[in-house]
């Protein structure tokens, strides 16, 4: 059957895909009110480009090929983020703060999880220039207030922060493989491994590692924390930022996962996951990566978040789509293509049906256009 679509590959048809332009629209527009400003990255970039920046996990998630113009390696994008930061980089060249926002199709090798697809609509928003906790805030907010615009209630949103991890390991000693080997045990909050393989580690760096998947909740878990922690300069600082991000924000339902380190290698601060009440999976992810944008020249401090449309739309209250009126053929009937045409600019679907027609099998309509006494009128169709 060599029409069979690829393992995680999907066409959307009409009604998800108005879903799924629907949110587009909506939150493009939420962005756009707040003073993001859309950019549109290209879909291939050179492999070297593509990846700056981005650590190993996005470099196993690209589909590389060769440009035959050039001979060098090309990359299909798996993650508009680093792409923004080019921008923000080599484009623009701002020297203040920097607001942009995008939305397009990305691809995957391998899907995320068994209920996501390979190639992804992402939506996203990226914050430059600022380097300070409010400009973290900034960016929870918008995507706060995003899942609002959308009415998508949020169960939590979780917090960490990849510096104290990285300040834990660096003042253990530990090796890059000994650091690669305890990041594994942790994203899988296997303790009984993580005990293992820290046993030879010097108190109180050994303690405070183990502590880590047990540093999960409310807020009430930062003062945990603090009790659980050295008290490094780098541990002092994250866990301060964490304060203030959540005392600044108390309409927000923000917990605590310090051993939450996905995207270690590319993110460097305060990191959030949103989850929707009933699903499993983040919705949302986000967080910051200072300095991502020094390979094209410039580096700069940098926060932001995305998500899938498409999964998003799964999720989203279905929204009342425009119903639609059928007309007959205008043809060379002037008085009622005019008619038509003046439908259609009030913002009305309008389906024209060509001679023979008797339904119109697309969008869904519950009113015709009909000639009456000399005159063309609305009326609604009558189910049987």
């Amino acid at each position: 059957m060599n029409w069979l679509l690829p393992e995680y590959i999907a066409d959307a048809l009409p009604p998800e895909a108005a879903r799924i332009e629907t949110l587009r629209r909506t939150l493009l527009d939420h962005f756009r009110g707040r003073g993001f400003e859309y950019v549109m990255p290209p879909l291939l970039e050179y492999l070297e480009s593509l990846l700056t920046g981005a650590g190993q996990d996005l470099n196993l998630r690209t589909f590389k090929l060769v440009d035959q113009l050039s001979g060098r390696t090309m990359g299909v994008r798996a993650d508009m983020t680093p792409q923004a930061a080019r921008i923000d980089a080599h484009l623009l060249n701002h020297q203040g703060v920097t607001r942009l926002c995008y939305c397009g199709n990305v691809l995957h090798t391998l899907p995320a999880n068994v209920s996501a697809g390979r190639e992804q609509v992402q939506v996203g928003a990226e914050l430059y220039g600022y380097a300070g906790v409010e400009g973290d805030l900034e960016i929870v907010r918008l995507m706060a207030t995003a899942f609002e615009r959308i009415k998508l209630p949020l169960a939590r949103i979780d917090l960490g922060h990849v510096g104290i991890f990285r300040a834990l390991v660096a003042a253990a000693g530990l090796p890059a493989e000994a650091e690669a080997e305890l990041l594994a045990l942790l994203r899988d909050k296997d303790v009984p491994g993580l005990a293992e393989s820290t046993v030879d580690l010097p108190s109180p760096y050994r303690e405070a590692l183990l502590s880590l998947p047990t540093l999960y909740g409310g807020p009430e878990v930062l003062e945990k924390a603090v009790a659980a922690l050295p008290g490094l300069p780098e541990v002092t600082a994250a866990l301060e930022q964490l304060r203030h991000l959540i005392s600044s924000a108390p309409e927000l339902p923000f917990s605590i996962d310090l051993a939450d380190l996905r995207g270690y290698h590319y993110h460097n601060g305060i990191v959030f996951a949103a989850y929707c009440p009933g699903y499993p999976a983040a919705i949302a992810l986000g967080g910051r990566y200072d300095g991502a944008g020094k390979a094209f020249g410039r580096a700069r401090p940098a926060t932001g978040f995305s998500m899938d449309l498409r999964e998003v739309a799964q999720l989203a209250p279905a929204t009342r789509l425009l119903s639609g009126i059928l007309a007959p053929y205008a043809g060379t009937d002037k008085e009622l293509a005019a008619h038509i045409a003046a439908l259609r600019e009030r913002g009305e679907v309008v389906v024209e049906l060509l001679p023979g027609e008797t339904a119109c099998e697309g969008p869904f309509c519950d009113r015709k256009l009909v000639q009456v006494g000399g005159h063309w009128i609305i009326e609604a169709i009558q189910e049987d």
